[in-house]
């Protein structure tokens, strides 16, 4: 490969992962009641920025077949920065929500609990407080009920997330997609 050829490809790959490194954050926001099912996705974090809205991937209630529910998070920065972690394959993504002021400072998940032979979903919805006190419900299923608040961010707001993911699991074995997400803070 000669020297041009290899720029080009070190700036591609430079370019893809700019917002995969890690920032300086303070803290990190969990909840009790996620699941434990799937795999950890990577962190990624906004730029320079905090989170202000999110949008949610959802796969509405099926009459027939198995339902998943919640598929993925995505965060908005106010720097610019989109925001994914892992995201299960079905279902679309819902109308962005955004806090009027401030930033993301904590969550709380709408948790499905296990069904036994039944259809499981486990994550269905989630809600954010936001730091000018408004809090922002998600358009997703109603299935389970809202657990309890995070912790709130000490200072400033959200800068990260990482969701765990189920991917599928075919024909015979039931379905989850998003399980639970994880938060970070920072100050800088």
């Amino acid at each position: 490969m000669d020297l041009s050829a290899c720029s080009a490809l070190l700036l591609t790959i430079s370019c893809c992962l700019w917002n995969t490194e890690a920032r300086n954050y303070s803290s990190v926001l969990r909840v009790s009641n996620g699941g434990s099912y799937g795999e950890w996705g990577p962190i990624s974090f906004c730029t320079s920025g905090y989170a202000t809205g999110f949008t949610l991937k959802v796969e509405y209630e099926q009459t027939v077949g198995d339902n998943t529910a919640l598929n993925g998070i995505r965060l908005y920065c106010n720097d610019g920065t989109i925001l994914e972690s892992k995201v299960g394959p079905w279902g679309k993504w819902t109308k962005n929500k955004f806090c009027r002021k401030g930033f993301l400072v904590s969550f709380s998940l709408r948790v499905e609990p296990h069904q036994g032979m039944f259809d499981d979903t486990a994550v269905n919805n989630i809600q954010f407080k936001c730091s000018g006190r408004k809090r922002l419900r998600g358009r997703g299923n109603k299935l389970g009920k809202f657990g309890p608040w995070s912790t709130k961010c000490p200072s400033n707001g959200i800068c990260g997330m990482r969701t765990r993911v189920e991917d599928a699991q075919g024909i015979t074995d039931d379905d989850t997609a998003l399980n639970d997400v994880i938060f970070y803070c920072c100050n800088d």
